[in-house]
């Protein structure tokens, strides 16, 4: 066994309950009333004004300071890398909006401008997003489906889509459902919505992501087969499409699915390959954007569109459109995917912002958004390049949004890992993934949410319950049933709760302290008072003998009867010294009381105290204290007194009482 390291460690002080603690400290009772809080924050000064512009324009604070030497060579890298990439995966994410491939490039080039000036994370990249995209693809093909736009080709003799048409339609839009969102995330800001982040735990947002990643996946299952589905949405629109796409599998279109798998083959080979030479090559191979070019010069060698039914993206227009006010008459049918739309990307960014700022070391406002700077080498694609690509088919683009989620499908190992480590976390996991599969990426994080809010109300309810025992020769106590060589202090009970006390779980806090303590209060109180009741009873019928008696002395009665004749009840028997005489309630884990709890501690210290056993509380915090001040836990009999800062110098009190209670009977003993 390891040696004790020991060193010099002694207290000599009195036992100090609140009270003198609070005389000893000068304990302030002055707060700061509503309407100078409300001045102060009103108030205006230089650096108060310096601090907000700081705060809501983050680089006016890091720009100037930004090195050149440490930090240009590694941001040039990055910037080039993150925009290149951002070429294929923009024009892919833009099918899961279903909108023209060109706008996923504008996704990838305008929030990228905006969060170089507003944002907090410098790791995180803006731009296209999976799950947003496949959320607002939702909202397009659902005020715009393809039904609205059939025309009669008279040519073909054949019924059309026009995709033109259609496809101006869906950009208002998404537009207008973009538009809106963005409002509702400023809003957000400016309530200090950040708080929600807190409930997103890192097993939530796993099992978020994976059950995204999967509506992502089936949601391009039309392109890699090259069939059409109908769009559904609502809950259970999952299998209602896995449904639809295994009915029509035998219209595969035989060219697609070649080039979807060699598309797939080739990307999972190449992306092998850069993790096995990761070490040697400064600089990834950049996949996707080999795989988009050499696709889209065998697409156009080969008229794959023509020739073999591929569909491929299409006309993609050169340089940057004006911006145009979205059209207001849409607002009403998009609001609540809007908001939906802004609360999953503002909890989502925030989270990834957080898990970053958490490894390197700095810190992520999490009212604003985050992200990094590429927009140069976005801007450049689609001023002059993005026009090349045609040809490209949409199949490809589906390979690049099945292989980049790969990483996604491998979180399921997640599962195994929190079984081993935490049973509730896993339990989160497993849940937060099949709500969103059932409904959908926007009713699925919010369900999720409070999935993950109701085992923090379900683990409250479901404390442990321990006795506490002293380490020997020490002031340090420790649950009994945890370890083998602690002692219980005689004739008390130290009892701790390991969660905090409040409505839900505070009958059976009185219940588990009756258990440790052994004691049924409610029989013993019932026991108590029905022999008060026969006392009373034999009093009032000794009292009437008497009388009686006393009369028929005064008339010359019969003689012989006595006051030794009257019936005697005892009621007060000589105490056990080996019994239970105080009980110690350690509030340590305890972070607030409401009401219910401030009343149950009060009945616990009164119904314990009618049979002579005293309840004092320990390691009460300064939010508990203030809790029990105003929740009328004190009056006149009940003060600061039998509140004590350790679970030790209860012990002491309780002991000392215990002292003065046998040497006062030893002394009625004496006489």
């Amino acid at each position: 066994m390891k040696e004790r390291r020991r060193t010099d460690y002694y207290v000599h002080r009195d036992v100090l309950d609140e009270g003198a603690v609070d005389e000893i400290a000068k304990k302030s009772d002055s707060k700061p009333s509503m309407s100078e809080k409300f001045k102060k924050s009103m108030r205006c000064s230089g650096p108060r004004l310096k601090s907000c512009l700081l705060g809501r324009v983050p680089v006016v604070s890091w720009l100037p300071r930004y090195s050149l030497r440490d930090n240009a060579l590694g941001d040039l890298i990055s910037g080039i890398s993150v925009g290149i990439m951002q070429l294929p995966q923009g024009m892919a994410y833009a099918l899961l909006a279903s909108v023209p491939a060109v706008f996923g490039l504008y996704s990838s080039f305008y929030p990228v401008l905006v969060y170089f000036i507003f944002g907090t994370s410098k790791h995180i990249s803006i731009g296209t997003f999976a799950v947003l995209s496949v959320m607002v693809g939702g909202v397009t093909e659902r005020l715009a489906p393809d039904s609205n736009f059939i025309s009669w080709d008279n040519v073909t003799n054949k019924s059309e889509v026009d995709i033109v048409t259609r496809d101006a339609e869906r950009v208002k839009v998404a537009a207008a459902v973009t538009f809106l969102s963005g409002l509702f995330q400023i809003l957000l800001g400016l309530v200090q919505f950040g708080f929600v982040v807190t409930y997103l735990s890192e097993p939530l947002v796993r099992g978020y992501t994976t059950g995204a990643a999967i509506h992502v996946i089936v949601s391009q299952l039309k392109y890699i087969f090259g069939i059409k589905p109908e769009r559904h949405s609502g809950p259970l629109s999952l299998i209602y499409t896995v449904l639809e796409i295994c009915y029509l599998l035998p219209k595969t279109n035989i060219g697609t699915l070649v080039v979807s798998i060699v598309a797939l083959i080739g990307l999972v080979l190449v992306k092998e390959l850069n993790s096995y030479l990761s070490k040697k090559l400064p600089v990834p191979i950049p996949v996707e954007l080999l795989g988009i070019i050499i696709a889209t010069v065998i697409s156009w060698q080969v008229n794959l569109a023509d020739q073999y039914g591929v569909d491929v993206v299409g006309l993609i227009p050169s340089g940057l459109q004006p911006p145009v006010l979205p059209d207001a008459s849409l607002f009403g049918q998009v609001i609540g995917d809007a908001f939906a739309l802004a609360v999953v990307g503002y909890g989502i960014a925030i989270s990834l912002g957080r898990i970053f700022a958490l490894k390197y070391g700095y810190k992520v406002d999490s009212n604003q958004v985050a992200g990094a700077l590429s927009a140069i080498v976005i801007l450049f694609i689609t001023l002059w390049i993005g026009t090349l690509f045609a040809d490209l088919p949409k199949a490809v683009l589906a390979a690049i949004i099945f292989v980049n989620l790969q990483g996604m499908m491998k979180q399921f190992m997640d599962i195994r890992l929190l079984w081993r480590s935490n049973k509730v976390d896993m339990l989160i996991w497993v849940a937060t993934f099949i709500l969103t599969l059932l409904l959908n990426p926007d009713l699925g994080l919010a369900a999720s949410i409070g999935f993950s809010m109701l085992t923090v109300i379900f683990r409250t309810q479901l404390p442990k319950y321990s006795k506490l025992g002293q380490v020997p020769d020490t002031d340090i106590y420790r649950p009994l049933e945890d370890y083998d060589e602690l002692k219980p202090v005689p004739g008390i009970l130290i009892f701790r709760s390991s969660a905090t006390l409040y409505f839900a779980n505070a009958e059976m806090y009185q219940e588990a302290l009756g258990e440790k303590s052994g004691i049924d209060i409610t029989k013993l109180l019932s026991a108590k008072k029905k022999l008060e009741a026969k006392k009373k009873r034999h009093e009032e019928k000794n009292a009437k003998k008497a009388a009686k008696m006393s009369a028929m002395n005064l008339e010359g009665g019969p003689k012989g009867e006595s006051q030794n004749d009257l019936a005697i009840i005892e009621v007060d028997a000589e105490p056990d010294p080996s019994l239970l005489t105080a009980i110690i309630l350690d509030l340590s884990p305890v972070n607030f009381l409401d009401t219910v709890g401030v009343k149950t501690l009060r009945s616990i210290r009164r119904d314990y105290g009618e049979v002579c056993i005293e309840v004092v509380l320990s390691g009460c915090s300064s939010g508990v204290m203030n809790n029990l001040q105003t929740g009328g836990f004190f009056n006149a009999e009940v003060t600061k007194s039998c509140l004590f800062s350790t679970v030790h110098d209860a012990v002491l009190h309780c002991q000392s009482v215990q002292r003065h209670s046998q040497e006062k009977d030893d002394k009625v003993t004496q006489f």
